[in-house]
């Protein structure tokens, strides 16, 4: 069972896949650097919060997080991954950490407003969600805000889908339904909400979920290489959750 998902919004890992990414290595394009700046600015508040709790203060953070994605992006740094870096989320924590060992301290500090930021950084919104993050290491922090993006773009995902197919309010009745066990589920109940038969409601559940675990591993995937496994990654992705 899952923890239940919140409501951020964010751009959808789906939109790409980081083996486009990869191969920016090779050739500099329009579509791979699309690519990184789509994947950059979804995930980048899991690498805000590991600086965070390494123990840079909000400001400095900020700016370690917007310089670190203006290099990355400037793709200096792509040639550093290799098949060893298959996961875009390793790929990404040992970059970063790099960055903080090697680099940062060779520099000053990107002042907000001096430099063009590829990756806008919403100060007060990833403050408020810092503060509500459980007491981990940096490197457990990074890997549970990882693993609830995926979480929060496959519901953001599968809300429009519903929204686009005019039943916004049946999948606001039903999403409580993803994080429970299927016989904690009140069908009775909820066939009253959806104005349908236990069966039906029932089947709509069902096929709820099934959608969900498809648009969840359409994301997944979008963060791996060709030929990476996916099921073991979402499986790495729901353990996270499971102990968050």
């Amino acid at each position: 069972m899952m923890p239940t998902p919140s409501s951020t919004v964010s751009p959808s890992f789906a939109t790409t896949r980081w083996s486009v990414v990869l191969a920016a290595r090779e050739e500099d394009t329009a579509p791979a650097r699309k690519a990184m700046e789509t994947l950059c600015r979804a995930c980048w508040y899991p690498l805000y919060a590991y600086v965070r709790r390494a123990g840079h203060a909000a400001h400095d953070a900020q700016d370690l997080t917007q310089e670190f994605f203006a290099r990355l992006l400037e793709k200096d740094w792509l040639h550093a991954a290799g098949p060893e870096h298959g996961r875009f989320r390793t790929f990404l924590l040992v970059a970063m950490k790099r960055f903080l060992v090697n680099e940062w301290h060779k520099s000053t500090a990107v002042k907000r407003g001096g430099r063009i930021t590829h990756v806008s950084l919403e100060a007060e919104d990833a403050e408020r969600r810092f503060a509500s993050e459980p007491e981990l290491p940096p490197d457990g922090t990074f890997e549970r805000r990882w693993a609830m993006t995926l979480l929060e773009q496959t519901l953001s995902a599968l809300e429009a889908e519903f929204a686009a197919a005019g039943k916004a309010g049946d999948f606001h009745a039903m999403k409580h339904c993803l994080t429970l066990d299927r016989g904690g589920i009140a069908y009775a109940e909820l066939a009253v909400t959806l104005g349908s038969s236990q069966g039906a409601a029932r089947v709509a559940v069902h096929r709820l979920r099934k959608r969900f675990r498809e648009l969840f591993r359409q994301h997944t995937a979008a963060t791996l290489a060709e030929g990476e496994d996916v099921e073991t990654e979402m499986r790495h992705v729901v353990a996270v959750l499971g102990g968050a």
